[in-house]
């Protein structure tokens, strides 16, 4: 057997990182609370009606009930990124799950529009804590090359949750009543909770200060440009709406400006948008949230209003892309890990787009159900080879003081892409149904919820505008495949300096501040003489505590001779 050598050395600079032996647990553990914030996003589609009839409310103020859970979410997004990197991720990602459980059952209770818009407000920001830690501890416990299956499952659960929220609501809202979409929340918080508790490490955390200007600056820009966003096609995009959306911005450029002068602390590092790949990634899942967010509309309103679906079954139309994408993640996760991510993103927007074509073809008045699944199919297939190998793209050649930012950015730019994707589809519908029915009285779908009855000689030209709009997130998605050409995978140079070996594995098993290594030495730890290692006896009489510099450059010593 080699022998080892056993050091306890403090971390050095936060670069040497505990994990635990098994971080697939920790990974699972986060998943519950991951899954639970994304469904909600999209679960109350289906309860709108419902709530505005037993609380009472105009279109206006039930829409808020889903604008305002969003815009909580978008806005804290980037600055809990970094506090995830201050504060630690398990930290920051307990009290966002926390926060939006509790959320979670004050909405239940709520007894007006105002008071549920107010709590649904609480729960983003909850969401918002708590998304960015997940991307982070995955990019931190895993090593590169064991990180894309992890992705896969991130990718698959960013996935499939976005779609399983409409089905979930109509389940939920048909069956209990539209509070239980919040009430079910509460014991699946409390178990994700408890998993968190125990099976989630402790992460090193960086001492940072807190960039209060920047803070500002990107709440204030991201709040306007959002809220213009979501604003826009109920105000008929007023002036005073594009106004607001200039301002958001111009604000978002002084961020971006503040950034780049204050080199000290800045909120996002902008070096990591030196890495291509990192800024690419970007690109693609700012693509792929616009395209997912946008198809959903228009399918609903087909199914509902030509099709004569429930909308619970109109949500079934979207489990064929649900399950591919599930099933088929695990599978892509190991591909990521040794392919090249152009040709695998690659096909996955472009499998992507043809399957929107496809749909966008079949929704005519005449087509029957069944063929409404194939092209839901490949989308699914398409998706699986999209969220993952994004991700894990995105993250690759992040170092782990930037995860928490990388993360942030990477989740923030998500969410912008599906709120784009909510107003530009919105607004292009409204154009092609006044294009198609010209002064009919549907002259503008109003958001989700109930669908209006057309009569039978309107389905004709309502089911063009559905189908030219479908178009839409069709193209958009062709801008994922562009992206894609770019990538440079395992080919890039590091972008940032490489760090000592900051994926080994440590036993933390007691309380101090030590962190303990096994590190082998390589075939037989002895040189030819049979003498033991110089390297080795040095480690051995080392006071590593009091010197972690020289731990540094002994190690790296160390590193060098193990490879020769």
């Amino acid at each position: 057997m080699s022998p080892a050598l056993n050091a306890r050395t403090p971390s050095p600079q936060g670069w040497v990182l505990a994990r635990p032996d098994n971080p697939w647990n920790a990974l699972w553990a986060m998943m519950v609370g991951f899954f639970m914030i994304l469904v909600d996003a999209t679960i109350v589609a289906v309860a709108n009606p419902t709530i505005m009839e037993q609380l009472g409310a105009d279109y206006d103020g039930v829409i808020w009930v889903t604008s305002a859970y969003l815009l909580a979410y978008a806005v804290p997004l980037l600055v809990a990124g970094r506090l995830g990197d201050m504060y630690g991720p398990k930290n920051l990602y307990l009290a966002g799950l926390a926060v939006f459980t509790a959320a979670s059952l004050w909405c239940g209770l709520a007894g007006s529009i105002g008071m549920l818009i107010a709590a649904r407000v609480v729960q983003g920001v909850g969401a918002a804590l708590l998304t960015p830690q997940t991307l982070s501890t995955i990019t931190r416990i895993f090593p590169p090359e064991r990180r894309g299956v992890a992705m896969s499952v991130w990718g698959a659960t960013a996935g499939v949750a976005t779609l399983v929220g409409p089905l979930a609501g109509g389940v939920l809202v048909g069956s209990l009543g539209w509070q239980w979409i919040f009430f079910v929340n509460v014991p699946i918080g409390i178990v994700g909770l408890a998993l968190a508790v125990w099976l989630v490490p402790v992460l090193p955390t960086q001492p940072h200060r807190f960039d209060v200007l920047g803070v500002v600056l990107s709440g204030v820009g991201m709040f306007l440009i959002v809220f213009a966003l979501q604003e826009g096609q109920s105000r008929h995009w007023a002036p005073w709406v594009w106004a607001t959306g200039a301002v958001g911005i111009a604000v978002m450029v002084a961020f971006v400006c503040w950034q780049a002068v204050n080199t000290e602390e800045p909120l996002i590092p902008l070096q990591i948008f030196k890495d291509r790949d990192f800024s690419l990634a970007n690109v693609g899942v700012a693509t792929i949230g616009f395209a997912v967010t946008a198809m959903i509309l228009p399918l609903m309103f087909y199914a509902q209003t030509v099709c004569g679906l429930s909308p619970i079954r109109s949500a079934l139309l979207t489990a064929p892309t649900a399950i591919a994408s599930g099933v088929l993640a695990p599978v892509v996760g190991r591909i990521v890990d040794r392919a090249h991510p152009t040709p695998v993103i690659g096909f996955g927007f472009s499998a992507m787009a043809v399957g929107l074509t496809w749909l966008a073809i079949e929704m005519t008045p005449t087509t029957p159900i069944w063929r409404l699944l194939l092209p839901q199919l490949v989308m699914g297939i398409g998706m699986a080879f999209i969220w993952s190998p994004l991700a894990a793209t995105a993250t690759r050649n992040l170092p782990p003081d930037l995860a928490g930012a990388g993360s942030g950015v990477y989740n923030a730019t998500r969410q912008v892409g599906s709120v784009l994707g909510s107003a530009g589809i919105a607004a292009y519908m409204t154009s092609r149904i006044g294009a198609e029915m010209p002064g009919a009285a549907m002259a503008a779908p109003r958001g989700e919820g109930a669908v209006a009855e057309l009569p039978e000689f309107l389905h004709a030209p309502f089911s063009a505008a559905m189908s030219q709009s479908m178009l839409l997130p069709a193209f958009i998605a062709l801008f994922g495949v562009v992206a894609a050409l770019f990538l440079l995978g395992f080919d890039a140079e590091p972008t940032f300096a490489p760090n000592p070996e900051p994926y080994l594995d440590p036993r933390d098993d007691d309380d101090d501040d030590y962190v303990e290594f096994v590190v082998s030495h390589g075939h037989d730890g002895y040189d030819g003489d049979g003498e033991a290692d110089a390297v080795t006896d040095a480690f051995r009489a080392l006071p590593l505590a009091e010197d972690p510099e020289k731990w540094e450059n002994l190690y790296a010593e160390f590193m060098a001779e193990r490879d020769e």
